[in-house]
């Protein structure tokens, strides 16, 4: 017989708001099954976008830094044109990884001549100048991936420290809690290092492994970002690379470029919801790796990469066709592998 003075379970109705006192933010209740917009049989609290990048800068920024200079440089993402200069990182490296709330850019990691550093900067994308100090990851980390929801970072595998081996560390920031340094989030599959991510709102999708001898890999796994925990499988790409880029909107992820060990321009993308292989998207001008990505819910802008000098190069797709890159501009300084990028309008902020 029921106990009177227990409540009954709560249900709750697809559609319903509530407001989440931890993340300050308004959410919707999406349900279920998977494969229907979530990711869960049983659905999933979402946040509402209220606000939008055209609101705060004209429309959404991509951000770019590291590589071979310390500065920053962005794009308007809707726009076609040349970079202009936005700052520069608390201190120059190569190979840091980058993510973005809708007003936050973190760059996480990187490495100098024999050291890889743990440090996490930060810049207000609406704004222009240079980065702060954020707090640090789990662990130094060079050569790693990143990708966000609205309001967490992923930071993932890469190598540590200097030019060692890879590792398998997931780590995780509140990205407006800086002072704060990442907690812990699980592990990906193996030990990897030179590989992409790009998200949704609520899955992060993380592609490729290579770079320093090793052999590319076609892997591609995800995590759930709201939660703790290892990765699992979700498909291949088109072929086995390392050193790509990726971006995405809220429900398609690109994967650009990289190397087999030979330097590919391809591009490939997958349908973040799902789980499945990737198909082919179309091509890069040439072919490049250890380029940079950030995107629109509309556009995909790739830059920079390869060895000395590197390249100025810009060039964008419409992420939800399919086709060949179109010239969008240049970078100020023509930058070499490990540059990174991010946008404030990205797939992962719903």
């Amino acid at each position: 017989m029921p106990n009177p003075n227990e409540l009954a379970p709560l249900t709750v109705i697809p559609g319903a708001l509530r407001f989440n006192t931890d993340s300050m933010k308004l959410e919707y209740y999406r349900g279920g099954p998977v494969g229907f917009g979530t990711t869960t049989q049983t659905g999933e609290w979402v946040n509402l976008t209220t606000d939008s990048p055209d609101i705060q800068t004209g429309g959404a920024r991509g951000v770019f830094g590291s590589g071979s200079p310390t500065s920053i440089e962005y794009v308007t993402i809707s726009t076609t044109g040349n970079a202009i200069g936005f700052g520069n990182l608390v201190f120059a490296r190569f190979g840091p990884a980058a993510c973005a709330s809708s007003t936050r850019a973190l760059f996480g990691g990187g490495r100098t001549p024999g050291v890889s550093h743990n440090e996490i900067d930060y810049v207000t994308i609406a704004s222009t100048g240079n980065a702060q100090d954020f707090g640090d990851l789990t662990v130094t980390m060079a050569g790693a991936a990143a990708c966000s929801s609205s309001t967490r970072g992923i930071f993932a595998g890469g190598y540590s420290p200097g030019g060692g081996a890879p590792i398998n560390v997931i780590g995780y920031v509140t990205i407006a809690s800086n002072g704060t340094n990442a907690q812990d989030f699980g592990d990906l599959s193996a030990a990897k290092r030179s590989g992409a991510m790009c998200s949704s709102s609520t899955r992060g999708v993380y592609a490729g492994f290579g770079g320093g001898g090793a052999t590319p890999v076609n892997v591609i796994e995800f995590i759930t970002i709201s939660t703790l925990g290892n990765v699992a499988d979700f498909g291949d790409l088109t072929q086995a690379r390392d050193a790509l880029a990726s971006c995405s909107n809220a429900t398609r992820g690109l994967f650009a470029g990289g190397a087999t060990p030979t330097i590919v321009n391809t591009i490939d993308y997958i349908s973040i919801a799902t789980l499945g292989n990737a198909q082919d998207f179309g091509d890069l001008f040439t072919g490049r790796y250890y380029l940079s990505a950030a995107s629109s819910n509309t556009r995909g802008v790739f830059t920079g990469g390869g060895t000395t000098p590197g390249t100025n190069v810009i060039e964008y797709v419409t992420i939800l066709s399919t086709g060949n890159a179109i010239d969008f501009g240049d970078l100020i300084t023509a930058r070499t592998m490990g540059v990174s990028g991010c946008s404030n309008g990205h797939g992962g902020l719903g």
